[in-house]
């Protein structure tokens, strides 16, 4: 049998729901993602909660809400204890994003589903890997390589891959193929043949416009309403699609030598530019060149100022600015209370980026277009003050009296119970005077670690201790002083990250919101006020896609050429579902599976796989050749058991001779790279390579059935004439002859 799995998807299925889907390879049970909405309504985690106990690893994809949002919340409640796997940006700035989040939730309500401790614990948890990085794990999981690769979509952003027994399970969502100012696009086309994929139809209904046309159109949108005295809000999220944003505004407001302020706002936005400065190597090849040539970072933003407080646009007052604000669903955050003091105004423009959530103002908003009323609930956490603070104060004290007197009466048994065992055990005591009078005068010296014992005194059963017990020294000395241990001296790695996430470069230093930091880390007495106000919304709306997510067309292009045996398909709407599922099944030989929520698919491998160990008598026989990562051989031999294992053996007699076998898969652009390299005029021709005058190089075959056998074959054709020879021999050199 082949490797076993099963897919179940938990929440993000025949919706657009929060992503988060169990995935079970051999036993081995992976929570793919652990996504929240930005109503946080512990309901939607109900099928989580059946099973977070059971999970054995956790594998982050991106680093937003959608993907991650619910990882504090799983550790804190649900019994969630799995190590858990990211890039470093998803790990950072799925730290800072949660940060945020829990800051604007704080400041307007009594928020106790978590706090800043339980997203520090959950994150601590986090095994950080490198793209490409084939990370082996143990335990229950052994024999399972996980790797991380380029999705496209966000910094950091993962398209997972999952490898049993030679057999991949790929899980890539919210890809990109597009490559952006700041990031390349996917490495999912660089797979072939995986034995499962496992990708979204989020927008699979969606065609996208020309790039640059539509990068003009939102700068034009925006300057239209700067020109006419009004100002821009764009409801955005923390560390994700923003950075993009970022980059476009910096581009135009520097060719069109543009005046007008723009202001990224959310409690950590310092913090995160700090972060993505440092993160280069994470980024598109443009940025990293451009980095290493001239050493200017594309993150040093000239024309965009960072602010962690409504301060500075309170300055402003109406004057002409553009606002980029957490969050993006007008839910919470700076982006709500911005949005109520706009509104009214029918010269200013909200600019949405991206799809808002189900249920959520923007969501409403971008559905049903102005003129109209909404409701809004406008809540501020302010200090408590006169006979507020008076009785909160007395109540805190009631509270203190009482714990202390459980506390008390809790000691008092438990010493009475020490004592009681003690004192059938122990006979009287007679001590030298002597000694007691030196025992008197150490425990004063060393501030009463010693006993004061009376000769002849033995304490009743129920009462307590005469003095402080006695705790005898037993450090090691030898000829220079006590011996140490030089590991409790030493900061742990663990504790420097916390340091370092909780230091300088991010947003817990200083850099949050004024008022909430404040607020939170003063612990003054607090309280919540709130009062609901209907906004007449008079203002412009708009919605400009900048999701940063592969359209239909590309999606079905990308399934085609990665051509899976079999394809689940997740987090999308029904009718995206159904049209994806319906394209796949119909043009292609693809085994197409869309599970609802909590339905448990089985989606093993149909081949007949099976172990076999290699002896060391038919390994010493066997000449390797190493392609890329891999090393490769012809092998003739035969199965047989040892130790009731299947092995391979060594012939028993002699193998008749194989058909040579070339191995490899050439690309004409580079092998006409390589034959102009070895002096050869050679040019491109009807997607064929002309070769000097009379040799033409060209690939038949179905291109998106790249890992079937036989499905390619690579031609030559011309007269035998030496070039011939010469450019066959040269095409030979691209493979492996086994």
């Amino acid at each position: 049998m082949g490797t076993s799995v099963q897919v179940t998807p938990l929440s993000g299925a025949y919706g657009e729901g929060p992503l988060c889907y169990l995935l079970a390879v051999d036993g081995f049970r992976f929570l793919l993602d652990c996504g929240w909405t930005d109503h946080c309504d512990p309901a939607v985690l109900q099928p989580l909660a059946r099973v977070a106990p059971t999970i054995d690893a956790v594998l982050l994809s991106h680093p937003d809400m959608m993907h991650l949002g619910a990882l504090p919340y799983a550790m804190k409640h649900l019994g969630l204890s799995a190590p858990v796997y990211a890039t470093e940006p998803v790990f950072r700035l799925g730290l800072l994003t949660m940060y945020d989040y829990f800051l604007s939730r704080w400041q307007v309500a009594d928020f106790d589903l978590f706090t800043l401790d339980d997203i520090d614990a959950a994150f601590q948890n986090v095994v950080r890997l490198k793209y490409s990085q084939n990370h082996l794990l143990k335990d229950k999981g052994e024999g399972i390589v996980i790797a991380p690769h380029v999705s496209g979509h966000l910094l950091g952003g993962t398209v997972w891959k999952i490898t049993k027994d030679g057999e991949d399970v790929i899980y890539a969502v919210d890809f990109n193929h597009r490559k952006e100012r700041h990031l390349n696009g996917t490495a999912l086309g660089s797979f072939v043949r995986p034995a499962v994929l496992i990708t979204d139809a989020y927008n699979a209904l969606n065609n996208q416009v020309y790039k640059r046309q539509q990068d003009q159109d939102f700068i034009d949108s925006m300057v239209k309403v700067l020109s006419n005295g009004g100002s821009v809000l764009l409801p955005v999220d923390t560390a994700g699609r923003v950075l993009e944003l970022l980059l476009i505004m910096e581009q135009y407001w520097a060719q069109r030598h543009l005046v007008y302020p723009i202001y990224f706002l959310t409690n950590v936005s310092t913090s995160t530019i700090d972060f993505v400065k440092s993160f280069l190597e994470w980024m598109s090849d443009s940025i990293s060149k451009s980095f290493e040539h001239t050493r200017d970072n594309a993150f040093l933003l000239r024309y965009v100022s960072l602010i962690i407080n409504k301060e500075e646009l309170e300055k402003l007052g109406d004057a002409p600015k553009v606002v980029l604000a957490s969050m993006s669903s007008l839910e919470v955050g700076f982006s709500h209370d911005i949005f109520v003091d706009m509104a009214n105004e029918a010269k200013n423009l909200v600019l949405f980026t991206e799809k808002g959530q189900f249920g959520t103002l923007a969501r409403m908003l971008q559905v049903d277009p102005p003129p109209k009323a909404v409701k809004v609930t406008m809540s501020k956490r302010i200090p408590l003050v006169g006979d507020e603070l008076k009785a909160y104060e007395e109540e805190q004290e009631r509270v203190k009296k009482e714990e202390a007197l459980k506390a008390s009466l809790s000691k008092e048994e438990e010493l009475k119970a020490s004592q009681g065992s003690n004192a059938k055990a122990s006979a009287p005591m007679v001590v030298d005077a002597s000694l007691s009078c030196k025992s008197s005068n150490a425990g004063s010296n060393v501030g009463g670690s010693v006993d004061i014992l009376i000769d002849g005194f033995v304490p009743p059963a129920t009462s307590v201790a005469p003095m402080f017990p006695f705790f005898e020294n037993t450090a090691d000395w030898d000829d220079f002083g006590e011996v140490i241990n030089p590991d409790d001296y030493m900061m742990k790695q663990d504790e420097m990250d916390n340091n370092l996430m909780l230091g300088a470069g991010d947003g817990m230093d200083g850099k949050l919101d004024e008022g909430s930091a404040r607020l939170l880390l003063d612990s003054a007495p607090s309280k919540v006020i709130s009062n609901e106000m209907t906004v007449q919304v008079k203002c412009s709306l708009a919605y400009m896609d900048f999701e940063g997510r592969s359209d239909g067309r590309s999606v079905k292009s990308v399934i085609a050429h990665v051509a899976p045996l079999k394809l689940v398909l997740v987090h999308g709407s029904a009718e995206a579902t159904e049209h994806l599922k319906m394209h796949c099944a119909k043009n292609s030989d693809l085994h197409v599976y869309a599970p609802q929520l909590e339905e448990t698919i089985d989606v093993t491998s149909d081949l007949c796989a099976y172990k076999v160990q290699l002896s060391e008598k038919f390994m010493s026989n066997v000449i390797s050749k190493k392609l890329g990562e891999h090393e490769i051989a012809w092998v003739d031999a035969e199965v047989g058991k040892v130790d009731e294992k299947l092995t391979l053996l060594p012939p028993s007699s002699t193998p008749s001779a194989h058909k040579p076998v070339l191995v490899g898969d050439l690309k004409l652009a580079d092998f006409k790279q390589f034959l102009a390299n070895k002096g050869l005029q050679v040019e491109f021709s009807g997607g064929a390579l002309r070769c000097g005058e009379y040799i033409t190089v060209r690939k038949i075959g179905d291109s998106n059935q790249k890992g079937s056998t036989g499905s390619q074959q690579i031609v030559i054709e011309g007269p035998l004439c030496e070039d011939y020879y010469k450019i066959r021999e040269l095409l030979y050199s691209q493979f492996f002859l086994l």
